[in-house]
């Protein structure tokens, strides 16, 4: 049962990329000599951002793995988690049920995800270096020949390693559930640094790092680094164990 809305927590840093990172737009037209697979970018400026949809999207997965809780529909194939009735449970709770589950009642979904736009040092340095993107080539290898394949080379769009990007998310709280809740929310930030977002994460794509402003909710799941240059406070995740242990009190 849904009682006052009494907190909405914050959390703003930084996500830094580890490592080249590929959220593909979409694109219907092939151009001779150009970008086989371009990076999400925003119409107005042309610059690359991490859409709040695609952090949601992988986070919500990592936890349904995490938590055992994923569907697999008639296919076999794994489907998001959703309950049918009642007041929901920690997946549904965070990221939200569905609309058509009539006998749902769990209210809204707490977790809003803001798209992440690059941060105003990041983008001046890669202007000043013209390199809001990178373009990688790579090759499919005959496993016969050793060769490369006569499929030829992909072009593939990247933001560079080294890119840092304004993160910020709000949090709904209505009841000690939602206050406990949000221990898995940070669970599955750390679940994201341990793996990747966006494509080819197998072949090192994607890695990130978060880093928090001083932000007094999240202090049992941080470690405090020092200081930056404007003298405030910066935390990271704990490691993945502390954050279990945490969510077991």
């Amino acid at each position: 049962m849904i009682q006052k809305l009494i907190e909405i927590k914050e959390l703003k840093g930084k996500t830094k990329l580890i490592s080249g990172l590929h959220i593909g737009a979409g694109n219907d037209e092939i151009h001779i000599g150009g970008i086989d697979n371009p990076v999400i970018k925003n119409p107005l400026n042309d610059e690359p951002y991490i859409p709040g949809s695609s952090l949601k999207g992988k986070i919500r997965t990592l936890l349904e793995w995490y938590l055992g809780t994923f569907g697999i529909n008639n296919k076999g194939e794994g489907t998001p988690h959703f309950v049918k009735e009642g007041d929901g449970d920690e997946i549904t709770l965070i990221f939200g049920n569905g609309s058509a589950e009539q006998n749902y009642h769990g209210g809204p979904t707490r977790v809003s995800f803001n798209d992440c736009p690059l941060s105003k040092e990041s983008l001046k340095k890669m202007i000043e270096k013209n390199a809001l993107t990178e373009e990688k080539i790579e090759v499919s290898i005959n496993r016969l020949s050793g060769t490369a394949s006569k499929s030829g080379p992909r072009n593939i769009e990247r933001v560079p390693a080294g890119a840092e990007f304004d993160f910020s998310l709000s949090y709904l709280v209505f009841n000690d559930i939602d206050k406990q809740n949000f221990k898995y929310l940070i669970l599955g930030l750390k679940l994201l640094e341990l793996t990747a977002l966006g494509g080819s994460g197998s072949r090192g794509y994607g890695k990130i790092k978060f880093e928090f402003e001083n932000n007094v909710s999240i202090e049992n799941f941080t470690t405090k680094l020092e200081s930056d240059d404007n003298g405030s406070n910066v935390y990271i995740l704990k490691d993945l164990k502390d954050i279990e242990q945490e969510i077991k009190k």
